[in-house]
């Protein structure tokens, strides 16, 4: 693992992982039955380490190479909006963005101007302009507690249980879509009374208006 470098111990790409797993796999055979030689492993592992270390060779000097072996990112949400149809093909719900996105420290789509995946499976976040760490203690200004956005509406579906938490029906969800000029709800791909208390949608692909 030291000679496939920092990179591989540190953030395995597909490939890398794939020959990680080979090698452990490999190292087991001669300690679970004696009668199999130990250079009967040590030599498929020489081999998958030289395999390794020329593909990371070939990736440094090739773009090609490296588009087949590692992939690209995939941009998920573009200038604040998200790319439902590229969620799907990378089999990336909305749950698991939002997960992603709580854990880099943003609780609200709306203050999120780019999401990129990652070829490692990481998701990077620039936020829009002024929604990134800046201290209001610091700036002395008077704030109040954020609260924790609540999901209503995803792909077209009313979380029911969440209206019930905020002591909310389904008249009221639909009183906010009308405010918004949205005639039903499965119209909305996802639907958030976000921190602010505000609520912030997309529709779905194919529809004229995203707020």
């Amino acid at each position: 693992m030291r000679m496939m470098g920092k990179k591989q111990i540190g953030e395995l790409e597909p490939f890398e992982l794939v020959i990680a797993l080979m090698i452990s796999e490999l190292a087991t055979f001669p300690m679970q039955d004696i009668r199999i030689p130990i250079f009967h492993a040590i030599i498929p592992i020489i081999t998958l380490l030289f395999l390794q270390v020329s593909t990371s060779l070939m990736e440094l000097k090739s773009e090609r190479a490296r588009r087949i072996l590692t992939g690209t990112p995939s941009i998920l949400i573009k200038d604040g909006i998200i790319d439902i149809a590229e969620l799907r093909y990378q089999r990336f719900n909305i749950n698991d963005l939002l997960e992603e996105l709580r854990l880099k420290g943003y609780f609200n789509l709306s203050d999120i101007q780019y999401a990129i995946l990652e070829t490692s499976g990481e998701l990077s976040i620039l936020p829009k302009t002024g929604k990134s760490n800046a201290s209001k203690d610091d700036l002395k200004l008077k704030i109040t507690q954020d609260t924790l956005p609540i999901p209503l509406i995803m792909d077209g579906n009313i979380n029911y249980k969440n209206l019930k938490l905020l002591a909310k029906d389904e008249t009221w969800l639909n009183s906010i879509l009308k405010e918004n000029n949205i005639f039903s709800s499965k119209d909305v791909f996802i639907g958030i009374l976000d921190s602010k208390n505000k609520f912030f949608y997309q529709l779905k692909e194919g529809k004229d208006k995203i707020k």
